[in-house]
């Protein structure tokens, strides 16, 4: 069955001049405009499109992958603003998206980037977003579990950290005091469930927690060690920031795996950074 704002893989019934037809199933035939389409094709191939609404509500098909997809939450930029309609946000697509007036949270003008929930709207059937995110997402914890792995969307920044869609699905926080690095709404990065609570948000890390993120990340420390000869200029009083950029990881993780190594007598610390402990020269265990 194929699906508005989605990736579907559709057969190819026919073939014009001006592009190929596509068998939409329930959404009956679908245009793939030539500029599209690959070359080679023929009646009866699969292809792989992504389907949405031309300007006169019809389906029509894309080889090309937006920005963001039906179920999704993205960060997008507003190119234009129809009074009495909405804003139109930059998908990726030659058709901009439309955010309607009554699903913006404030003023929006171009330029802006606003965090979006992308849906079929039920009134229209037309792909549309929206910035009034909590309505979407799914407030049952027993997904997750401490440890996980998910992908992650920043929606907003607040007095405590970081508010982010924890794949595409649920709502979670990312703590100041944590991860030490400025984020933006709309960044899309990797990140680990800490911990669910009662209500079925979850606390979040950008790193994996106890013995599962100390062990590689020392690994990673002496693999540098031995690449510099011997000596990092970094150690467990430099800045986040700086800890972020060379490592990935938050301050904290970074202390942790020097504090191990230190204790296994594998570097010291050499101010203003930490070097192989003597006795393991460069390339030694």
């Amino acid at each position: 069955m194929a699906h508005l704002g989605r990736r579907n893989l559709l057969s190819i019934t026919s073939i014009s001049p001006h592009g190929l037809f596509l068998d939409g199933g329930r959404l009956g035939e679908v245009f793939l405009p030539a500029n599209s389409a690959p070359n080679d094709a023929a009646p009866g191939d699969e292809l792989e499109v992504f389907l949405y609404l031309d300007s006169e509500g019809r389906p029509v098909a894309t080889t090309r992958t937006p920005l963001v997809m039906a179920g999704q939450f993205a960060g997008l930029t507003v190119t234009d603003y129809s009074p009495g309609i909405g804003a139109w946000l930059d998908w990726g697509l030659d058709k901009d998206l439309l955010l309607p007036i009554r699903e913006q949270a404030g003023h929006v003008s171009p330029g802006d980037t606003v965090v979006v929930y992308v849906h079929v709207d039920p009134r229209s059937n037309r792909l549309v977003a929206t910035m009034r995110l909590d309505r979407h997402f799914d407030h049952n914890p027993a997904h997750y579990s401490a440890g996980d792995a998910v992908d992650l969307v920043i929606t907003a920044e607040t007095p405590l950290g970081y508010k982010a869609a924890v794949n595409h699905l649920s709502s979670g926080l990312l703590y100041h005091a944590e991860i030490g690095v400025s984020l933006s709404p709309g960044q899309q990065l990797k990140g680990f469930v800490k911990s669910v609570r009662p209500d079925g948000k979850l606390d979040l890390s950008l790193d994996p927690s106890g013995y599962r993120r100390v062990r590689p990340l020392a690994d990673r420390i002496i693999e540098a060690l031995n690449d510099a000869g011997g000596e990092l200029d970094l150690n467990d009083q430099s800045p986040p920031e700086l800890i972020r950029e060379r490592f990935g990881v938050s301050k904290k993780a970074f202390k942790q795996a020097t504090g191990a190594l230190y204790r296994d007598r594998r570097i010291t610390f050499a101010p203003p950074g930490i070097r192989l402990a003597t006795g393991r020269e460069p390339g030694a265990w």
